[in-house]
């Protein structure tokens, strides 16, 4: 592909946020993610409306919510969830947009992350699909464990592909394929997106990478020319899975996204100076 079209960004404050040792102050979250949307992002993945004890970090997203100012920004708000309930929860708000539902095509990871087999997983897609198309909100599924598992549960890239084929006979609209693990390599990653993206062509079909360090640019080099214009990230790189067993495993930082699409003259709509605020600020969030 040529380096001239236009990325889908979307920042990950909640994946930062919802590992983070320590109880981030409600005030400073709400500070924090008014100044990501000044920035300009496509897509703030802000909170999440799960169980306060599976992430206790993230237990006042319904106090952060109505203080998020939407009315200077074009970024759309996302929030996780994790079954039918959360969808319930979620969709009472007018501010959010997307809601996020983590879809492990490894058996062993639904059941660890959601208490759920994965035909129970589905048949709580459709519920929640249902309930998104009668409220006028937008359902993304991220495909988990999408590029390999570590727990010798049966994968390879057509797995993937068929599991992103029969979601979208479902009508979703919006599927990230998640590298859970920092596993995706250049060739599994070229081989999914060429595809994926010739053959859903009325689907947005995104990545969630996570990475160590010195993988993140081969990663998106390689789903960038597959045809993938829309990648997940988090300032800094704070994130990703625990499953990982690795430290240096985290999310892609969005630095590295928008000083690679620079570099490349790829067209970004962004505020640089509130970016570099946020930047500044999120050293003061995560400490």
């Amino acid at each position: 592909m040529a380096y001239d079209s236009p990325l889908t960004l979307i920042e990950c404050p909640r994946d930062a946020m919802q590992g983070w040792e320590h109880f981030i102050p409600t005030a400073q979250k709400i500070e924090y993610l008014n100044l990501l949307l000044r920035v300009g992002f496509d897509i703030l993945d802000y909170g999440s409306f799960v169980s306060a004890k599976a992430i206790p970090q993230l237990a006042d997203t319904k106090e952060v919510t109505p203080k998020l100012d939407l009315s200077n920004t074009r970024t759309k708000l996302l929030a996780i969830i994790a079954n039918t309930r959360g969808a319930e929860d979620a969709v009472q708000y007018d501010e959010v947009t997307y809601l996020g539902f983590p879809f492990s095509i490894s058996e062993t990871f639904q059941l660890r992350n959601t208490n759920k087999t994965i035909a129970q997983s589905l048949a709580q897609v459709e519920e929640m699909q249902k309930l998104c198309v009668q409220r006028n909100k937008e359902l993304v599924i991220y495909i988990s464990m999408g590029f390999g598992n570590p727990y010798g549960d049966d994968y390879n890239a057509e797995v993937a592909i068929n599991w992103v084929s029969r979601l979208a006979g479902l009508g979703i609209k919006n599927i990230a394929m998640a590298d859970t693990v920092g596993v995706a390599d250049p060739g599994n990653i070229s081989y999914i997106f060429n595809n994926l993206t010739p053959e859903f062509k009325g689907i947005n079909i995104g990545a969630h990478f996570h990475s160590a360090p010195d993988k993140w640019e081969e990663k998106i080099d390689a789903a960038y020319n597959a045809g993938c214009l829309r990648y997940d990230s988090a300032i800094k790189g704070i994130g990703g899975c625990p499953m990982a067993e690795d430290d240096l495993v985290g999310n892609i930082a969005t630095e590295n996204i928008i000083n690679w699409c620079e570099g490349k003259n790829i067209p970004l709509n962004i505020n640089k100076k509130a970016f570099a605020e946020a930047w500044e600020m999120a050293g003061r969030v995560f400490i």
